[in-house]
């Protein structure tokens, strides 16, 4: 007969499981806290007939130890931010609007901002040394494809933050008029137009977007994104990759702008199962392709 040592707790929480007939890890991810097993004040005997006791600790077990990697991750995550905050904080006002006017005039250029015929991008805010996007978006909305054969209409779709549980909406605006400034004093669009019509909300578009364009406060050469802790787009741009594949569209392309600082060497930021990669970068001195994808328009 092996022995496993459990708490106390951990005991009772794997015989309730058994009495109500659910699965111990059901049982756990509704409470408050799961079990410790780090202690040894019960004997617990295993047999061949206790095979759902001995799927929940090892269902325990492996929480823990998840737990414990995403506690650890954070804590890079919050070192690496106050880090970042400090280096853009310092940056040369005259340098970054230099960096703003060259991002932006390379992603007006680009081939792949040329040909989009619907897009979601951010409004860029000063107070957060966010890369400016105020041309790229006036450009947008000034339907240029009448005066400009170059660039065809665009759609755009701008941010909403709806609460504080990382639940964000991409409405559609024709005009920076239609931006009002929130709580925060960061411009997004009001739900509904002048007319008092709601917004079209690009997850119930019947047409895709071809491109993001996003913010965040690093990024690195493999393509991992350092946001500002909120999970607002990581969450966002993963219920869109799940609507593109439901309705067989192309999945769009994620672009990140980035000032010089903000760039990292591969594999620096460290990552969670719900982050998001980008597939290419902006900064004043180019575009920084990544995935296949992005590597493809340049090859």
């Amino acid at each position: 007969m092996t022995i496993i040592w459990l708490t106390k707790r951990a005991r009772e929480w794997i015989v309730a499981a058994e009495r109500l007939m659910i699965h111990p890890r059901t049982l756990a991810t509704a409470a408050a806290s799961p079990p410790s097993f780090l202690t040894t004040r019960v004997l617990y005997p295993y047999s061949s007939r206790l095979n759902l006791r001995q799927t929940a600790i090892l269902n325990f077990t492996t929480m823990n130890t998840n737990n414990a990697q995403l506690d650890t991750i954070f804590k890079q995550k919050k070192i690496l931010r106050s880090k970042v905050r400090k280096d853009l904080k310092s940056m040369d006002p005259t340098l970054r609007s230099q960096e703003d006017d060259a991002i932006q005039s390379i992603i007006l250029e680009a081939p792949w901002f040329k040909s989009c015929k619907g897009l979601c991008a951010y409004i860029s805010c000063s107070a957060l040394r966010e890369v400016d996007t105020s041309k790229v978006l006036s450009e947008i909305l000034k339907n240029t494809d009448q005066d400009d054969h170059s660039q065809v209409s665009k759609k755009l779709y701008v941010p909403r933050v709806e609460d504080k549980n990382s639940h964000m909406r991409m409405l559609n605006i024709s005009s920076m008029n239609d931006l009002i400034a929130n709580s925060m004093d960061i411009l997004e669009p009001a739900p509904v137009d002048a007319k008092g019509n709601e917004r079209q909300d690009v997850m119930f578009a019947d047409e895709p977007v071809d491109l993001f364009l996003l913010p965040g406060l690093a990024f690195d050469k493999s393509g991992r994104r350092l946001g500002r802790g909120g999970g607002y787009y990581d969450t966002f741009l993963t219920k869109y990759e799940e609507l593109a594949k439901d309705r067989k569209w192309k999945r769009p392309l994620f672009v990140a702008l980035s000032y010089s600082q903000q760039i990292l060497d591969e594999n620096i930021i460290p990552m969670t199962p719900n982050d998001v990669l980008v597939d290419a970068l902006v900064s004043s001195s180019g575009v920084i392709p990544i995935s296949s994808a992005a590597q493809a328009m340049y090859s």
